[in-house]
């Protein structure tokens, strides 16, 4: 059951307390010793709200400097790439990672007129810098949560590749963090912010100029202008708020408009989530509620969460479209548009993304790359091209340039926004009409995720159980045909259990956060059938789980 004011306008009530939100950034010092408290890097990075000391200056501090002595030992000598996104916490953590960077002696870039900077942009900025140069490699550092609510901070880490850095990685960096934090932090070396950011070694970078003006190696940009789509663009407060204008301007695209402009630390202009909390997630119908009532206006709306690494898709024949809905057109609609890339580029799917996606990578003729939760796992093959595509189900992609080189090894939503357009431009279709043609001829499905509650031993149970532990042999009434606890893509560890039929199948996840663990299904037998499929989901890993 959603909250019942899901989807209405925040009242005074749900904001956060500025002062107080960025008071305790400074002022609590996290307890090293309590699990909640520590470094912990999720599948994008260490998130947490300061208030109660998951996201405090200490934290940033020391990952910084477990991300100075990271690079060192892996030889990355070149800039540090470094953007900040709207949320309150953001700007006081970009100073202190900049305090120690410069402390450090580290080069660092970033934006001019310290504007705000989204995951995309940060990631061209590597892969360019890396292309361009053969003596030196850089890196870079995104402070975001991403589309948490308003009172968390989060920490990004990309290395060279430009994407969002793998466990192997993270791993070590959290270790030394929170040894560093044990520490009292005596071993982080730093400078004050003045000092930093007056500092020789900190350079202005044009984020903005450079990524506006490329768009046109990746979106027919000229066949948006020449249609005169009226696009509402809704950067939800975030890090894309000028690149949309700028977009508009550099293009000449008279028919968009830049929707709820407004930069709040509150977030105050949101309409509630599911759970009555503020989150910008552009791809909940709730929290995107205010562009859904306007889409009658335009021919296509876009949604962006905060570091504009998410898309969401809103037309007037449809209102907000299933992130699964949107990639299936996508890759569809990409690889019978994108007549440069070679016949061997794949498509790359996270496995608790919908099944659509494999009928239409099989109707396509090509081959379908299935990988755990993560976007850290399109990376490689976005970097070396033989990955056009890479989606997840939780709305982030991101996909080649039209003569197949790597656009962006990290999340792009503006880039799926524009392409929506671009859709739209060509065939005179909305990616929702799209949809329809698809889903009539691979079929229609039931897709949902819901949560069961598991504590800490259980959730490690989960991560670590054997296809060997499931018992069952059918699944709401159709034999098993899979059961799976490594993505058949890469072979790496799923971190639970995927378990298919012909028309049908569900995943079990750890919560990284909660105490619950996440069921992903799917039937393409129709609503009363998922719903039987999640029930006996939840009862088949509960057995595993008090086996």
């Amino acid at each position: 059951m959603g909250h019942e004011r899901a989807g209405t306008p925040a009242l005074e009530e749900d904001l956060i307390d500025v002062v107080a939100v960025e008071r305790a950034y400074y002022d609590i010092t996290p307890d090293p010793a309590d699990p909640d408290q520590q470094v912990v890097f999720g599948t994008s990075g260490h998130r947490g709200s300061s208030v109660n000391g998951a996201f405090n200056e200490d934290h940033v501090l020391a990952m910084t400097q477990a991300i100075v002595e990271y690079r060192a030992d892996a030889g990355i000598t070149g800039p540090v790439f470094i953007g900040f996104d709207t949320h309150l916490l953001s700007l006081p953590a970009w100073r202190s990672a900049l305090e120690v960077l410069v402390g450090n002696g580290i080069a660092v870039r970033t934006a001019t007129g310290d504007e705000f900077t989204p995951t995309p942009a940060v990631s061209r900025a590597i892969l360019k810098f890396n292309a361009e140069h053969s003596d030196a490699t850089a890196d870079g550092i995104v402070v975001t949560p991403s589309h948490n609510p308003p009172a968390d901070g989060g920490f990004k880490y990309n290395p060279p590749s430009g994407g969002p850095a793998d466990g192997a990685i993270t791993s070590v960096i959290a270790a030394r963090a929170n040894e560093l934090l044990r520490d009292g932090l005596r071993e982080v070396r730093r400078v004050p912010f003045e000092q930093a950011r007056a500092s020789e070694l900190v350079t202005d970078y044009p984020f903005l100029d450079e990524y506006v003006s490329a768009l046109g190696e990746v979106v027919d940009m000229a066949a948006i202008a020449a249609a005169c789509i009226r696009i509402g663009a809704d950067p939800l407060g975030g890090a894309s708020v000028a690149y949309w204008g700028a977009i508009k301007d550099h293009y000449g695209l008279d028919g968009m408009t830049v929707v709820n402009p407004t930069v709040d630390p509150t977030f105050g202009f949101m309409t509630l989530d599911t759970d009555g909390k503020i989150r910008m997630d552009c791809s909940s119908p709730d929290a995107m509620a205010s562009l859904i009532a306007q889409r009658a206006e335009f021919d296509i709306a876009t949604g962006n969460d905060a570091d504009a690494d998410r898309h969401g898709i809103v037309t007037a024949d449809a209102g907000l479209m299933n992130p699964n809905h949107y990639l299936a057109v996508a890759i569809d609609y990409l690889f019978t548009h994108r007549p440069q890339w070679a016949d061997s580029t794949a498509v790359g799917k996270t496995l608790v993304s919908s099944s659509l996606i494999d009928r239409v990578v099989a109707g396509i003729g090509r081959d379908l790359v299935e990988v755990p939760v993560g976007f850290k796992y399109f990376v490689d093959g976005l970097a070396d091209g033989s990955l056009g595509f890479g989606g997840e189900e939780s709305a982030g992609a991101s996909l080649l340039t039209f003569d197949g080189r790597p656009w962006s090894t990290d999340k792009d939503g503006i880039v799926l926004d524009l392409l929506a357009a671009e859709i739209l431009a060509v065939t005179g279709k909305t990616p929702s009409q799209r949809y329809a043609e698809l889903a009539a001829e691979y079929g229609s499905s039931a897709y949902a995720r819901i949560d069961a509650p598991a504590d800490r031993e259980q959730k490690a149970k989960l991560a670590a159980l054997s296809p060997e532990q499931v018992q069952a042999d059918t699944l709401a009434g159709e034999p098993i045909t899979a059961i799976l606890t490594a993505a058949p893509g890469n072979g790496a560890a799923i971190g639970g259990l995927k378990v298919t039929t012909e028309n049908a199948w569900f995943a079990a996840r750890p919560s990284g956060t909660e105490d619950v663990y996440k069921i992903y299904a799917e039937s393409f037998r129709g609503p009363e059938h998922l719903a039987q499929v999640q029930a006996e989901a939840q009862a088949l890993v509960d057995a595993a789980l008090a086996g």
